[in-house]
Protein backbone atom coordinates (compact mmCIF):
# COMPACT_ATOMS: atom_id res chain seq x y z
CA UNK A 1 0.00 0.00 0.00
CA UNK A 2 1.01 3.66 -0.75
CA UNK A 3 -1.47 6.29 -0.81
CA UNK A 4 -3.72 4.57 1.40
CA UNK A 5 -1.04 4.90 4.67
CA UNK A 6 -1.08 8.77 3.24
CA UNK A 7 -4.44 9.23 3.47
CA UNK A 8 -4.72 7.56 7.49
CA UNK A 9 -1.89 10.51 7.88
CA UNK A 10 -4.37 13.25 6.51
CA UNK A 11 -7.10 11.46 8.32
CA UNK A 12 -5.02 10.87 11.78
CA UNK A 13 -5.02 15.33 11.97
CA UNK A 14 -8.39 15.03 12.95
CA UNK A 15 -7.61 12.84 16.20
CA UNK A 16 -3.56 14.01 16.66
CA UNK A 17 -4.36 17.95 16.26
CA UNK A 18 -1.40 18.87 18.33
CA UNK A 19 0.79 17.11 15.82
CA UNK A 20 2.75 18.34 12.62
CA UNK A 21 1.97 16.13 9.31
CA UNK A 22 5.17 15.86 8.93
CA UNK A 23 5.81 14.14 11.93
CA UNK A 24 2.14 12.12 11.21
CA UNK A 25 3.89 11.30 7.94
CA UNK A 26 6.74 9.64 9.33
CA UNK A 27 4.78 7.81 12.06
CA UNK A 28 2.70 6.26 9.29
CA UNK A 29 5.54 5.61 7.20
CA UNK A 30 8.22 4.94 9.68
CA UNK A 31 8.60 0.92 8.53
CA UNK A 32 8.62 1.79 4.91
CA UNK A 33 11.23 4.97 5.71
CA UNK A 34 13.16 2.38 7.79
CA UNK A 35 13.17 -0.53 5.10
CA UNK A 36 15.29 0.90 2.39
CA UNK A 37 18.19 1.99 4.62
CA UNK A 38 18.26 -1.85 5.46
CA UNK A 39 17.92 -2.83 2.37
CA UNK A 40 21.04 -1.00 1.42
CA UNK A 41 22.73 -2.66 4.33
CA UNK A 42 22.13 -5.54 3.22
CA UNK A 43 20.18 -6.38 6.78
CA UNK A 44 16.64 -7.14 5.16
CA UNK A 45 16.18 -8.77 1.47
CA UNK A 46 13.65 -8.27 -1.40
CA UNK A 47 13.61 -9.86 -4.93
CA UNK A 48 12.23 -9.26 -8.32
CA UNK A 49 9.94 -12.01 -9.09
CA UNK A 50 7.10 -11.47 -12.32
CA UNK A 51 3.76 -12.67 -11.00
CA UNK A 52 4.29 -12.30 -7.40
CA UNK A 53 1.49 -10.07 -7.06
CA UNK A 54 -1.01 -8.86 -9.70
CA UNK A 55 0.01 -5.36 -7.84
CA UNK A 56 3.76 -5.35 -7.56
CA UNK A 57 6.93 -7.77 -8.74
CA UNK A 58 8.33 -7.26 -4.90
CA UNK A 59 9.17 -10.43 -3.30
CA UNK A 60 9.78 -9.11 0.55
CA UNK A 61 11.81 -12.31 1.54
CA UNK A 62 13.19 -11.09 4.56
CA UNK A 63 12.42 -7.71 6.80
CA UNK A 64 11.77 -8.77 9.91
CA UNK A 65 13.65 -5.43 11.27
CA UNK A 66 10.73 -3.07 9.85
CA UNK A 67 7.80 -5.00 8.72
CA UNK A 68 7.29 -7.77 11.64
CA UNK A 69 4.51 -7.95 14.15
CA UNK A 70 6.75 -7.98 16.95
CA UNK A 71 9.22 -5.22 15.24
CA UNK A 72 6.12 -3.18 14.88
CA UNK A 73 4.61 -3.21 18.25
CA UNK A 74 8.23 -2.07 19.53
CA UNK A 75 8.16 0.74 17.12
CA UNK A 76 4.63 2.04 18.03
CA UNK A 77 5.82 1.64 21.96
CA UNK A 78 9.19 3.57 21.29
CA UNK A 79 7.52 6.36 19.18
CA UNK A 80 4.71 7.02 22.25
CA UNK A 81 7.32 7.23 24.79
CA UNK A 82 9.64 9.16 22.98
CA UNK A 83 6.71 11.44 22.37
CA UNK A 84 5.78 11.68 25.94
CA UNK A 85 8.99 12.41 27.47
CA UNK A 86 8.79 15.19 25.01
CA UNK A 87 5.87 16.68 25.62
CA UNK A 88 3.93 14.86 28.61
CA UNK A 89 1.36 14.22 26.73
CA UNK A 90 0.11 10.90 27.22
CA UNK A 91 -3.25 10.94 24.73
CA UNK A 92 -1.43 12.22 21.86
CA UNK A 93 1.40 9.75 22.31
CA UNK A 94 -1.24 6.80 22.31
CA UNK A 95 -2.25 8.46 18.98
CA UNK A 96 0.92 8.45 17.21
CA UNK A 97 2.20 4.83 18.26
CA UNK A 98 -1.85 3.81 17.28
CA UNK A 99 -0.34 5.48 13.46
CA UNK A 100 3.02 3.52 13.85
CA UNK A 101 1.18 0.67 14.03
CA UNK A 102 -1.71 1.45 11.21
CA UNK A 103 1.04 0.42 8.54
CA UNK A 104 1.35 -3.16 9.59
CA UNK A 105 -2.46 -3.40 9.46
CA UNK A 106 -3.47 -1.63 5.93
CA UNK A 107 0.41 -4.13 4.73
CA UNK A 108 -1.52 -6.75 6.04
CA UNK A 109 -4.59 -6.48 4.15
CA UNK A 110 -2.87 -6.03 0.89
CA UNK A 111 0.39 -7.74 1.23
CA UNK A 112 0.19 -11.55 0.37
CA UNK A 113 1.44 -13.77 3.46
CA UNK A 114 4.74 -12.36 3.58
CA UNK A 115 5.05 -10.23 6.69
CA UNK A 116 6.00 -12.14 9.67
CA UNK A 117 5.57 -12.15 13.09
CA UNK A 118 9.30 -11.87 13.86
CA UNK A 119 11.51 -14.41 12.39
CA UNK A 120 11.33 -14.86 8.24
CA UNK A 121 11.37 -18.07 8.99
CA UNK A 122 8.15 -18.36 10.75
CA UNK A 123 4.97 -17.65 10.89
CA UNK A 124 3.70 -14.78 8.15
CA UNK A 125 0.67 -13.01 7.21
CA UNK A 126 -1.31 -11.49 4.74
CA UNK A 127 -4.18 -11.03 3.01
CA UNK A 128 -3.59 -10.42 -0.18
CA UNK A 129 -5.76 -7.60 -1.61
CA UNK A 130 -2.46 -6.85 -4.08
CA UNK A 131 -3.77 -10.33 -6.03
CA UNK A 132 -6.37 -7.73 -7.52
CA UNK A 133 -5.09 -4.55 -9.32
CA UNK A 134 -9.10 -3.39 -9.21
CA UNK A 135 -9.63 -3.91 -5.61
CA UNK A 136 -6.34 -2.74 -4.58
CA UNK A 137 -6.59 0.69 -6.32
CA UNK A 138 -10.61 1.09 -4.71
CA UNK A 139 -9.30 0.28 -1.58
CA UNK A 140 -6.51 2.72 -1.69
CA UNK A 141 -8.26 5.22 -3.23
CA UNK A 142 -10.84 5.23 -1.01
CA UNK A 143 -8.76 5.44 2.54
CA UNK A 144 -6.69 8.53 0.41
CA UNK A 145 -9.83 10.76 -0.15
CA UNK A 146 -11.34 10.17 3.19
CA UNK A 147 -7.64 11.31 4.39
CA UNK A 148 -8.13 14.47 2.53
CA UNK A 149 -11.39 15.21 3.65
CA UNK A 150 -10.71 14.98 6.99
CA UNK A 151 -7.61 16.95 6.90
CA UNK A 152 -9.35 19.66 4.73
CA UNK A 153 -12.40 19.14 7.78
CA UNK A 154 -9.55 19.84 10.35
CA UNK A 155 -7.35 22.29 9.08
CA UNK A 156 -7.59 25.56 6.92
CA UNK A 157 -5.00 27.42 4.61
CA UNK A 158 -3.27 30.10 6.59
CA UNK A 159 -2.15 31.88 2.82
CA UNK A 160 -1.86 30.66 -0.83
CA UNK A 161 1.20 28.16 0.44
CA UNK A 162 -0.57 26.64 2.82
CA UNK A 163 -3.07 25.54 -0.22
CA UNK A 164 -0.39 25.41 -2.70
CA UNK A 165 1.89 22.85 -0.47
CA UNK A 166 -1.23 20.59 0.37
CA UNK A 167 -2.81 20.43 -3.40
CA UNK A 168 0.75 19.69 -4.98
CA UNK A 169 1.33 16.99 -2.53
CA UNK A 170 -2.20 15.00 -3.18
CA UNK A 171 -1.54 15.15 -6.87
CA UNK A 172 2.08 13.88 -6.85
CA UNK A 173 1.26 11.21 -4.41
CA UNK A 174 -1.44 10.01 -7.22
CA UNK A 175 1.27 10.36 -9.77
CA UNK A 176 3.72 8.69 -7.73
CA UNK A 177 1.26 6.45 -7.14
CA UNK A 178 -0.40 5.32 -11.21
CA UNK A 179 3.26 5.55 -12.11
CA UNK A 180 4.02 2.39 -10.04
CA UNK A 181 1.14 0.65 -11.34
CA UNK A 182 1.85 0.96 -15.18
CA UNK A 183 5.28 1.43 -15.12
CA UNK A 184 7.52 -1.32 -15.89
CA UNK A 185 8.96 -3.48 -12.57
CA UNK A 186 12.79 -1.72 -11.65
CA UNK A 187 15.31 -3.80 -13.52
CA UNK A 188 17.33 -4.72 -10.20
CA UNK A 189 17.09 -4.61 -6.47
CA UNK A 190 20.02 -1.82 -5.92
CA UNK A 191 18.07 0.79 -6.79
CA UNK A 192 15.06 0.45 -5.06
CA UNK A 193 16.32 1.06 -1.36
CA UNK A 194 17.51 4.46 -2.24
CA UNK A 195 14.29 5.40 -4.40
CA UNK A 196 12.42 5.06 -1.23
CA UNK A 197 14.91 7.20 1.21
CA UNK A 198 13.55 9.66 -1.27
CA UNK A 199 10.13 9.31 0.86
CA UNK A 200 11.74 11.31 4.00
CA UNK A 201 11.17 14.39 1.19
CA UNK A 202 7.60 13.88 1.62
CA UNK A 203 8.26 14.24 5.64
CA UNK A 204 9.25 16.98 4.97
CA UNK A 205 6.63 18.28 2.34
CA UNK A 206 3.93 17.48 5.31
CA UNK A 207 5.87 19.56 7.63
CA UNK A 208 5.53 22.63 5.17
CA UNK A 209 1.91 22.38 4.96
CA UNK A 210 1.17 22.00 8.18
CA UNK A 211 2.94 25.34 8.90
CA UNK A 212 1.06 27.27 6.41
CA UNK A 213 -2.52 25.70 7.56
CA UNK A 214 -4.01 26.06 10.85
CA UNK A 215 -6.36 23.74 12.78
Amino acid sequence: MFIGHFGVGLAGKKVGTKLSLGLIFLAVQWLDLLWPALLIFGIEKVEIQEGNTAFTPLNFTHYPVSHSLVAVLIWSLLFGVVYYLLKKDAKTAIVLGIMVSSHWVLDFVTHRPDLPLLSSDGVKYGLGLWNSIPGTIIVESAIYLLGIWLYLKTTKAKNRKGKLAFWSLIVFLVLIYVMNIVGPPPPDVEPIGYVGLSQWLIVLWGYWIDRNRTV
